[in-house]
């Protein structure tokens, strides 16, 4: 029973070590920077460590628009087997789908009734934003029915861990229960880019599909060297444009070893108005920023010791030296001083042995300086172990017990208590004997 109750209080402190750390690692850190941004939702994340730097209404349900066809990809690319050789009829009936929606395509209504490469389309989804392709394949893949293509979509969503997202379509058009937030975009764009092609295909500028003389070409104005809006460091990926969903836009920033992710969803637009790329102003501008004012620095590995602290129950040592769990590898201002970055330990005072090299026996909170605020800013939190196995010694645990006890308060409330009833059982033999005596002396008086 007492090592039931141990083990279950060391299962509860350790999972509440875990759920502070989690707790930390996931909030957003405030760099300091100038920028105003047209997005209404924006989220800016390093590739290299999954670090936010920048957010801003990153949960907000928002319409996506063609970001959508980040997902239509998956869901094609998974359920079609091989994309370089399976061809797809292009059906009438599918493409009028899209009659009086203004849709952005890839001109396959001049292949109608012809049978075209999946790999064609996957480029005139991803490089025109084509519609007309995102319904060719969702009408491919569903059996002829596209509502069973966008169940795979959120059935997808879901498994990724969106939490706030929903399809209606497979081509971004306008519904309102058609919706994703900055963050989920994350995990479905983060999700894309582990399969194959692609990388490659939505950073294409210019295409050109079998049987065509010209070539399709990027709404990406970020990627094309002949844009006013080209920004040489921006890698893909996918726009998107509607009049209730405003600009949107996901994409790469790369430079000096450094990466960023950033989603932004609700730049403003409106047709014949507002029509300003508001989505790669706002892109150059952070990507300026992250790129040149912030660094990726090792601050510690797991060699590095952080802290000491004490251990009970081991005839070895009495203190142990902790490391983190992983690599700090963390992002901070380029400016900063040494003495700007700190490194908070958060263990207890004691250990109890045994110890392995494995357990998270506390956390490191790294913070920074802000130098226009002067207030510490949280960067990361890591686990911290132990450096080396400590060994446990029961004659040692047994010698420090028994010093708890014999300190303890209730040791010592005990022994007075103890001490008390001697005493009074001392005084009341006395009294009981002298009162024994007094007796026998009236008795012997009488008997005379």
């Amino acid at each position: 029973m007492k090592k039931f109750a141990c083990g279950f209080i060391a299962v509860i402190m350790l999972m509440t070590v875990l759920f502070s750390a989690s707790v930390c690692s996931a909030g957003a850190v405030s760099y300091p920077n100038n920028i105003n941004t047209h997005s209404k939702s924006v989220l800016l994340v390093s590739m290299d460590n999954g670090q936010t730097v920048y957010e801003k209404d990153a949960d907000k349900q928002m319409y996506p628009a063609s970001t959508t066809k980040i997902m239509t990809y998956i869901i094609a690319y998974e359920n079609i087997e091989d994309i370089d050789n399976t061809r797809i009829e292009i059906k009438k009936s599918v493409l009028d789908k899209l009659k009086g929606t203004g849709s952005s395509t890839a001109y396959l209504e001049d292949h109608i009734g012809q049978k075209v490469k999946v790999i064609d389309l996957l480029y005139s989804l991803m490089v025109p934003s084509g519609n007309d392709a995102a319904l060719v394949l969702a009408d491919y893949v569903g059996g002829g029915d596209i509502n069973v293509f966008v169940n795979k979509m959120n059935a997808k969503a879901q498994e990724l861990g969106c939490k706030n997202t929903h399809f209606a379509n497979a081509d971004g058009l306008h519904d309102k229960n058609h919706y994703t937030t900055a963050r989920d975009l994350l995990l479905i764009t983060n999700y894309a880019l582990k399969l194959p092609r692609f990388k490659k295909i939505s950073n294409t500028v210019s295409y050109t599909c079998e049987g065509d003389e010209d070539p399709i070409r990027t709404t990406n104005l970020l990627i094309d060297s002949n844009s006013e809006y080209y920004y040489q460091y921006a890698e893909g990926i996918k726009t998107g444009t509607t009049d209730e969903a405003g600009r949107c836009l996901v994409t790469m920033g790369s430079a000096d070893g450094q990466s960023y992710m950033l989603i932004l969803l609700g730049a403003p637009y409106k047709m014949g108005d507002q029509e300003e790329y508001y989505t790669f102003i706002d892109a150059k501008a952070l990507f300026r920023w992250c790129l040149t004012e912030l660094e990726l620095t090792t601050l510690k590995t797991t060699e590095t010791p952080i802290c000491e602290t004490g251990v009970k129950s081991s005839m070895d040592r009495s203190k142990v030296t902790l490391v983190p769990e992983k690599n700090l590898i963390t992002i901070i201002p380029k400016e900063l001083e040494p003495d700007e970055v700190i490194i908070e330990p958060d263990v207890p005072e004691q250990l109890k042995a045994p110890l392995k090299k494995d357990d998270v026996v506390g956390t490191a909170s790294v913070y920074f300086i802000d130098p226009n605020s002067g207030e510490k800013q949280l960067v990361e939190t890591v686990n911290l172990l132990p450096a080396d196995d400590v060994s446990y010694s029961g004659l040692k645990a047994f010698g420090e017990t028994m010093g708890e006890i014999f300190r303890s308060y209730w040791f010592l409330i005990i022994i007075g208590i103890i001490v008390l009833v001697i005493v009074i059982y001392i005084i009341a033999a006395r009294v009981h004997r002298a009162k024994k005596r007094r007796n026998r002396e009236v008795k012997r008086y009488r008997n005379f």
